[in-house]
């Protein structure tokens, strides 16, 4: 049977709506461009800062222990999704190009105000 119905073929009715607290917020999309923030009132009156747009990322290389602040060319890859790299969305484990070379995103953007990222060789 599909999901949410009884077995006779019925429906199952919610018994009350959704609390404010309990319905889903907007989904945020990091693209390439311009950097663009923007502040979020959290529950419990939390501020959250986080990014529309975003032009740098903070690059660590390994080998030196050092991070760097590079400018995003590309997004090259999305191993979640592919439709997102061909619109420069930047998510988690997407791996961009930098000025420094390819590197991998570590953090996720949209629910931190930078992009944080690995080389990879």
């Amino acid at each position: 049977m599909k999901t949410g119905r009884k077995i006779t073929g019925g429906k199952y009715h919610a018994r009350r709506k959704k609390r404010l607290h309990e319905k889903d917020s907007q989904t945020r999309i990091v693209k390439l461009g311009k950097e663009k923030k923007k502040l979020i009132r959290g529950r419990g009156g939390k501020i959250k800062t986080i990014l529309i747009s975003a032009e740098f990322a903070n690059v660590l290389d390994k080998k030196s222990c050092k991070s760097k602040k590079a400018k995003i060319k590309n997004v090259l890859e999305t191993p979640s999704n592919r439709f997102l790299a061909r619109q420069n969305i930047l998510v988690k484990s997407a791996i961009i190009e930098t000025e420094l070379g390819k590197a991998r995103i570590t953090n996720r953007p949209s629910q931190e105000a930078s992009v944080e990222c690995i080389l990879i060789e």
